[in-house]
């Protein structure tokens, strides 16, 4: 072990946090250290807890536990600099850091949850959705309002440290049609495509379901109550860090996607984008909070009819549910997130108080023969995770094909096809 206990008393009394899809306490007697129960539950667009996919607690929390143990791992770094063509001396200089001690991250292992063993590394006999990890600051920006308006202050992360930096750092591989990037970008006139498309740094124009040259860093605000997407201008100096720090970060989200892609490779799934979340702890920089199909897009992709499906094995899936079953509670949603910006306030209380008042659909129930389908991608995962090495992309067509079929049985296929589908 690293100076970690060994062995862990499991208290999962009274949550420090109560999130939508995982739950934080505190660790008797290491106040330094935070058990994350991840549940079975599952938000989309920032609702809140809507619906449960049986089984996702363990596949996500074990998925997150072979993430950051690869990203601990000198040899699957050494993997990731056999593919890095860049000759940038920031990045060769991260890459081999990693290369030789792996990449500093704030988890510690999995908890058994009979005996509360930590496996730092492998996996207890059956998988948990207990992982112990190390304790870092979240500070809020501070809400002001003036002249009728507001703004959030960030004066607070000039100073600090052992914190997590107020920025969701999303790498994308290539664009897909839930993109935020492609939405703003098709809303642009041609002269602020081109100034868009520059300030990320291409020179092609975007299209969905195409593959960038290499990886782009895209920000948003992270402790806002919507997350808001930011220039690279504004995210350095909300993040608080030097010119120097604030690059390092960027370097490092941009890797994490290179070797988190590797691992998808395996399981014959393609990854498009992913969020990451990182700290600053003295001059390290350090991967936290959690990477599972929370905050990952990635598909299997299948032909089928003359057209290329894109069927994703992620949250996307779910998102693209409730637009293509329950469109008239996404236009409430949506409405909600423009009174909501206009006001200061937390959407959520803008869409429940027009719930009550009959304005706005209820929340809506999931079917179940969606569910099924989406508890197999799970199975799927967890079946990667025991069995490291066995070849799933069979089994990954199979459940692909059987989404597909279902949007076609309810009448919707056509309406699939124009987010997920080309040709």
């Amino acid at each position: 072990m690293s100076g970690y206990p060994e062995k862990i008393e499991i208290k999962l009394d009274a949550p420090i946090y109560k999130g939508s899809v995982q739950n934080l306490y505190n660790v008797s007697g290491h106040p330094e250290l935070i058990i994350s129960e991840t549940t079975s539950g599952g938000s989309v667009f920032d609702v809140g807890t809507i619906f449960s996919i049986e089984g996702s607690d363990t596949g996500r929390a074990g998925f997150r536990h072979l993430v950051f143990q690869e990203l601990k791992k000198p040899a699957a770094w050494q993997e990731v600099s056999k593919e890095v063509r860049l000759q940038d001396e920031l990045i060769q200089k991260e890459l081999s850091r990693f290369c030789q001690n792996g990449a500093p991250t704030h988890h510690i292992g999995m908890i058994e949850k009979k005996s509360g063993r930590v496996f730092e590394e492998g996996f207890p006999p059956e998988l948990s959705n207990l992982t112990l990890i190390k304790k870092y600051s979240v500070i809020k920006p501070e809400f002001r309002r003036v002249l009728g308006a507001h703004f959030y202050d960030y004066n607070r992360y000039r100073t600090a440290d052992k914190n997590v930096i107020p920025l969701e750092y999303i790498v994308r591989l290539g664009i897909t049609t839930g993109s935020s990037v492609l939405r703003k970008y098709e809303a642009l006139g041609d002269s602020g495509r081109k100034a868009y498309l520059n300030e990320l740094g291409l020179d092609k124009p975007l299209s969905p379901w195409s593959r960038f040259d290499r990886p782009l860093v895209d920000l948003t605000t992270k402790y806002e109550p919507e997350d808001r997407n930011l220039s690279r201008q504004e995210a350095s100096l909300i993040s608080g860090q030097d010119g120097d720090t604030f690059s390092r970060s960027l370097v490092i989200a941009f890797l994490g996607a290179l070797l988190l892609q590797n691992i998808f490779k395996k399981m014959g799934l393609n990854l498009w984008d992913l969020k990451w979340e990182i700290a600053k702890d003295g001059p390290r920089l350090v991967f936290v909070d959690t990477i599972d199909t929370d905050s990952v897009r990635v598909t299997y992709n299948l032909e089928r009819g003359g057209k290329r499906y894109f069927v994703h094995f992620n949250k996307q899936a779910m998102r693209d549910y409730y637009r293509i079953i329950h469109p008239d509670w996404i236009s409430a949603v949506n409405e909600s997130k423009k009174l909501a910006a206009q006001a200061g306030r937390p959407f959520t209380e803008i869409l429940s108080a027009g719930q009550k008042e009959k304005k706005y659909p209820a929340n809506p129930a999931i079917d179940d023969a969606f569910l099924g389908i989406q508890r197999a991608k799970f199975e799927l995962i967890k079946s990667f995770i025991i069995n490291q090495g066995q070849n799933l992309s069979e089994e990954a067509g199979r459940i692909a094909s059987s989404e597909i079929e279902y949007y076609a049985s309810a009448g919707k296929l056509q309406e699939y096809e124009k987010l997920n589908a080309v040709g």
